[in-house]
């Protein structure tokens, strides 16, 4: 199953070589051209004599790195993106050095029973256990900088239509964005599918790569936190396998009215549920690409996920064929320009 195995990759913001090739090969044979940009985004072009449409997924995934060894071996962490250390007790990790693979475990200090917890734990509070010396550490090559990938194999839940596994956020984006370019065989767009890397440190990857393009229009396909779980359930608004989330508005962007428009009727039209979100928390690449080149409209779109930024994410297959089936109408039916 690809999405499976694009969410089994480590790729830490920074460190996102290894989905980058892998998504290179998946895609290069439908598309007309592909390139990597300096910056180390992932651009791959479909020509059409139509208007210039970019769809955007980010490879990273929230990580952490080394900031200290002690004497006996224990590693002190710096987060890379956003994340909850209570998530992380107990949490495995890969450190890959040039000498091969080490796995550990993510550990809270000095607590002996849980009934010591009394606080929430702060990532000053964890390290990882690797069972082996600073000396044999170093001997491995492990040293200050490297990546602390989280690792966790990804399943299904009790109901096979539920996935469950860590970088759904924004694997998911990625495997959507591959699967449009395999579908869409005929279309009169000009489409650029851009996989960017940082977003979850700054959105610094979606900043570069439009530096040498220039689309009408774009929509980012992005997962969003699912709300589901609230303890008054009427306040839920984005539910895992209530269809795509089409975001209004996030903490910093409000998006494109048109696009908007055009992503509903195109719902109405082929019976696609969606679910509308306006957040007040966290953005998107879109944020970067709408305010680039001048200004261009910008939507965001993708499915809802529980626990995100954990190895425990959770998300629909349906909610994300959902948004497959939607795109591909949008990019094959659309006006040709959209100004708000």
């Amino acid at each position: 199953m690809l999405l499976k195995e694009l969410m089994d990759i480590t790729g830490t913001s920074g460190n996102e070589q290894e989905v980058r090739n892998f998504i290179y090969k998946e895609i290069k044979k439908y598309v007309t051209d592909i390139k990597v940009d300096k910056f180390g985004n992932l651009i791959a072009h479909k020509k059409g004599k139509g208007p210039t449409v970019l769809l955007a997924s980010h490879m990273d995934e929230v990580g952490l790195m080394i900031k200290n060894i002690s004497e006996r071996g224990t590693i002190a962490c710096s987060q890379i993106g956003g994340l909850e250390p209570l998530s992380l007790i107990g949490e495995r990790v890969l450190i890959k050095t040039k000498k091969g693979n080490l796995q550990g475990v993510l550990t809270i200090h000095e607590v002996s029973d849980a009934e010591d917890v009394t606080t929430l734990p702060k990532l000053q509070d964890l390290f990882v256990d690797t069972g082996m010396s600073k000396k044999e550490l170093m001997k491995y090559g492990v040293e200050i900088g490297n990546f602390l990938q989280l690792i966790q194999e990804t399943t299904t839940l009790g109901n096979k239509d539920f996935i469950l596994g860590k970088a759904l956020d924004d694997r998911v984006g990625c495997y959507i964005l591959i699967e449009l370019a395999k579908r869409l065989k005929k279309t009169s767009s000009d489409v650029y599918f851009v996989f960017t890397v940082q977003e979850e440190v700054g959105l610094y990857g979606a900043k570069t790569s439009l530096y040498n393009l220039n689309p009408d229009w774009a929509v980012v396909v992005d997962v969003t936190n699912a709300d589901d779980a609230r303890e008054h359930p009427h306040e839920a608004t984005k539910v895992v396998g209530g269809g795509p989330c089409i975001t209004v508005k996030d903490a910093d962007m409000i998006s494109n009215v048109c696009i908007d428009e055009w992503l509903k009727e195109i719902a109405a039209k082929e019976k696609i549920k969606i679910q509308l979100e306006v957040s007040d928390i966290g953005t998107t690449d879109a944020l970067s690409i709408s305010v680039s080149k001048g200004g261009i409209p910008t939507a965001v779109v993708g499915p809802a996920v529980r626990n995100l930024h954990t190895t425990a994410g959770v998300a629909s297959l349906k909610d994300i064929e959902q948004t497959i089936r939607l795109l591909a109408e949008l990019i094959k039916n659309h006006p040709q320009k959209c100004i708000v």
